[in-house]
């Protein structure tokens, strides 16, 4: 099994070729929805998405996000807490095109809000979309991690 670091790196890379997510409130009450993650390769444990106020993770708490990558071979479930953080050096760090689009205030459109979400663990799956994977994953059959894939957990926050 690779060491923590090692499954983080994996895991920045695939959300760096596809970083959407899709995100919700833990308790149930509301749907998830896709985002599109920020991500800061000095904060590894921590993902951010640029919404508008109205958004309903606005109010912050326990989430769970799930990613696919964009090959289909890596999944991910994300637990942590997401709360608003309008640090402006972050905003100015993390601030691009693609955001820009959605915000035609710019950095001061009076409807942006950054969300900060710390993650406290994660499960990953790797799995083998061989052609022999694909059918087994279209039979049903279980894909186990000696035959064709890895699973790892990881723990962000100390025991």
């Amino acid at each position: 099994m690779a060491d923590t670091h090692e499954i983080t790196q994996t895991l920045w890379k695939k959300m760096a070729d596809s970083p959407f997510l899709m995100v919700g409130l833990a308790d149930g009450s509301s749907h998830s929805e896709p985002l599109t993650a920020q991500l800061d390769k000095d904060l590894v444990d921590t993902l951010f998405f640029f919404v508008g106020k109205d958004n309903r993770l606005i109010g912050g708490g326990k989430v769970m996000a799930q990613f696919v990558s964009k090959g289909h071979d890596f999944f991910a479930c994300i637990a942590g807490t997401i709360a608003q953080d309008n640090d402006r050096a972050m905003i100015d760090k993390l601030w691009n095109k693609q955001v820009e689009a959605w915000f035609p205030g710019g950095k001061e459109d009076p409807n942006l809000a950054l969300l900060r979400l710390k993650i406290d663990n994660a499960e990953l799956w790797e799995t083998d979309i061989s052609l022999s994977g694909r059918l087994k994953m279209l039979f049903g059959g279980t894909i186990k991690s000696d035959e064709s894939g890895s699973h790892a957990v990881v723990n962000t926050t100390a025991a």
